[in-house]
């Protein structure tokens, strides 16, 4: 790769990683939510009872048919459909969150039992959590955390309003 190109790969990589990262603080509560719903027990007790490499196949799924979304939000933005490209980005990445998080708490035992789902996750989680140590992920994540306090004294503000 060439070297000029690095900062700029590096600062795409931080970026996409980040909006994620903002957008699984919206899914977790969605994600938990479903989870202690009875009507995806039955789901849930298929998904379980599945060997190591369905689980896998499962697992990407909504990451191979989610993803490609992030570009088609890109395409609409760039044609001017501004309203259309944010709600698909919003709904796609949070689907994609609530769902790989789910798979994820439902499969981890068996996907750790995959030689090569444990070396990506391996490296995956080490970059991450380099990018986490870094002091601007920190200054970002205290921002993110400090608009979501904020929000959430607004929201019952606001409902407090109406019930009075």
């Amino acid at each position: 790769m060439n070297p000029a190109l690095r900062p700029v790969f590096f600062v795409i990589a931080a970026i996409y990683l980040a909006v994620d990262e903002i957008f699984a603080s919206i899914a977790m509560p969605i994600a938990n939510w479903l989870s202690r719903q009875r009507l995806f027990a039955r789901l849930r007790d298929w998904i379980t009872s599945l060997p190591p490499y369905p689980s896998l196949v499962l697992f990407l799924v909504p990451v191979i048919i989610l993803e490609p979304l992030k570009l088609v939000a890109t395409y609409l933005a760039a044609t001017g459909r501004f309203t259309e490209a944010t709600i698909v980005f919003i709904v796609g990445i949070t689907l994609k969150l609530v769902m790989i998080e789910r798979l994820f708490a439902l499969t981890r035992d068996k996907l750790m039992t995959i030689p090569a789902f444990v070396w990506c996750y391996v490296r995956v989680r080490a970059v991450l959590d380099w990018l986490e140590a870094l002091p601007v992920w920190q200054l970002v994540k205290s921002k993110v955390r400090a608009m979501k306090t904020f929000m959430r004294a607004y929201v019952r503000q606001v409902f407090s309003l109406r019930q009075q």
